[in-house]
């Protein structure tokens, strides 16, 4: 069993130790937002999670990428709990890619490795979709 763990450290911040012993700062409150919230981390994570899946796919196709980015944007259920409904996750890739590898890379994360987007799809609805940016 892996274990996290939050101290409370005052106000609505918080100091969070990952199960690999990692720290961060979180603070929940949006007003004073000197760190991330706990929902804007679920949306870092769903995009690492993937970012990573389509990093690793692609090496083993032996795809030439010079870069990746992954933007998630969400909307939040109006209603206690806030959930995420809707999420859109977009891949900025930069290379000599072939268009059939990515789809399939992405399908993959989408369908099979994301764990995170996994979890997520319990609660709302995912889009997933690519741009392949021309080699520098």
């Amino acid at each position: 069993m892996q274990t996290a763990t939050v101290k409370w450290i005052g106000n609505q911040q918080f100091a969070a130790t990952s199960p690999s012993g990692h720290a961060m700062l979180i603070d929940s409150d949006r007003k004073s937002n000197t760190a991330p919230g706990p929902m804007e981390l679920v949306l870092m994570a769903l995009a690492a999670c993937t970012a990573t899946d389509v990093v690793i796919i692609l090496e083993k196709k032996r795809q030439k990428m010079q870069s990746l980015e992954v933007t998630c944007s969400g909307e939040r259920a109006t209603e206690p709990p806030t959930v995420w409904v809707n999420l859109e996750i977009l891949f900025r890739l930069r290379g000599d890619l072939d268009d059939a590898a990515v789809k399939h890379a992405v399908a993959l994360s989408e369908e099979k490795y994301c764990s995170v987007a996994a979890t997520l799809k319990k609660t709302a609805n995912l889009s997933w979709r690519y741009e392949i940016l021309p080699a520098e």
